[in-house]
């Protein structure tokens, strides 16, 4: 794929509890999905202390690595190393009518229900949709939010629902994902929130790793799949790495788990991503 790169990706977490875990139990979605326009070359999943992992795809098509540690232990590290090869943004298609949006039925109108994450003030998007096709209304609709919620890390966290970054006017790409896909749904678009990696540099040089992030941007459906990232302003192209889709952010935590142990602990995570080509 000429227009794309070739990307690594090290996805490294620490957790490290107050005492001894007596066990736990963990799933693990840091795969990049091999779909779309995207090929995951290799990928390896390392687990320390060592255990047997199982994968299986759940069913909004994501990968998910488990495992449990049924010893005790005192720290838990979960290393995912990938590469893969991705392409630029895909062309734009006739989207659908408006009419035969609304008639949508089967998988995709999952899609158009709201979560809790995801409901939002009825209305309070619909002045992007009069008078714009669903591709233009859905730009439309995602760059407004990119106007509206300012990008400050640290101001929200998970259970951040998309009213809440409305309303204080902040958050992080998991907030502008949510407050999107609420906006989409509500003015009839299907819409999937989009968990990922991202390289930080458009001009990336090659070879140079680099601190890279966790990221979350939408895609809407007008009858095909398209992908706007809000929180940059952008379309997803080459630098964008999917991992997971589903309604909102519940479906596709990179890290879920449980264990009996100490109440409290450090969780250190680190992504370094590398263009290869």
């Amino acid at each position: 794929m000429a227009d794309g790169w070739r990307v690594r990706i090290r996805h490294l977490t620490l957790l490290e509890y107050e005492g001894e875990a007596q066990s736990s139990y963990n799933e693990v979605r840091m795969t990049p999905l091999d779909d779309r326009g995207q090929t995951t070359l290799d990928q390896r999943l390392t687990i320390r202390p060592t255990t047997p992992v199982w994968t299986y795809r759940d069913y909004w098509g994501t990968q998910v690595s488990v495992f449990d540690v049924p010893n005790g232990h005192r720290a838990l590290t979960i290393e995912a190393v990938s590469r893969v090869e991705t392409a630029g943004p895909r062309p734009l298609g006739k989207p659908l009518s408006w009419a035969a949006l609304r008639a949508a039925d089967g998988p995709v109108a999952e899609y158009l229900r709201p979560t809790e994450r995801t409901t939002i003030t009825p209305g309070v998007g619909l002045a992007q949709v009069p008078g714009r096709d669903p591709h233009e209304a859905a730009e439309a609709i995602a760059w407004a939010v990119h106007e509206r919620v300012a990008y400050v890390p640290g101001s929200t966290g998970v259970l951040t629902s998309a009213q809440e970054a409305w309303d204080r006017r902040e958050g992080v790409c998991q907030d502008m994902a949510h407050v999107t896909v609420a906006l989409l749904r509500e003015a009839g678009l299907p819409a999937k929130y989009v968990s990922g990696y991202l390289h930080p540099h458009r001009n990336a040089a090659i070879g140079e790793p680099v601190l890279g992030q966790s990221h979350a941007w939408v895609e809407y459906w007008a009858g095909d799949w398209v992908a706007l990232d809000p929180t940059n302003q952008s379309k997803v192209g080459e630098s964008h790495v999917v991992v997971a889709r589903g309604r909102d952010y519940a479906d596709v935590p990179p890290l879920k788990g449980i264990y009996q142990g100490p109440p409290a602990g450090r969780q250190v995570v680190k992504v370094e991503v590398t263009r290869l080509a």
